[in-house]
């Protein structure tokens, strides 16, 4: 009787080793965003005051104004949206499948908008843009040919 060979377990197909390759991105930011929520929840915590300042160099009057009117008038209640935000964009790139394609969305728009808050986030945004970029369109990419 002789006997076939077997594949180790540590070995993996191509296709296994792409998906594999292509989720680390998609994952990184998830967990990300799920530990960003996180931070948010205790910033609130310890003093929701902290986000006073967030807008003064905003690039517009609206931006500037609308949140020492609107996000000031309730920072608890904003900062636990802020942190429940980050953190349903975060689990739905951890999900994958259809509802990362909404979290890409979301994390590409929230940077978007952070870019409203002033030059200096800029220098955060414009990277994160270009790889949040990149990841979402290899991983909607893969997930379309799968």
């Amino acid at each position: 009787m002789a006997s076939t060979p077997t594949t180790p377990a540590t070995e993996r197909t191509r296709p296994e080793r792409v998906r594999t390759r292509h989720a680390v991105g998609r994952q990184l930011v998830g967990g990300f965003f799920l530990v960003m929520g996180g931070v948010h929840l205790g910033l609130v915590a310890a003093d929701p005051q902290i986000y006073r300042p967030f807008a003064d160099a905003g690039l517009f009057a609206f931006v500037r104004d609308g949140w020492q009117e609107i996000v000031m008038a309730a920072p608890t209640v904003w900062g636990l949206l802020l942190m429940g935000g980050e953190i349903v964009l975060g689990a739905l790139l951890l999900i994958g499948g259809r509802a990362a394609r909404w979290g890409w969305y979301g994390v590409i728009s929230f940077h978007v908008l952070l870019m409203l808050f002033g030059f200096g986030f800029w220098l955060w945004s414009v990277p994160a843009l270009v790889l949040l970029t990149v990841l979402a369109r290899r991983d909607l990419t893969f997930q379309g040919t799968s």
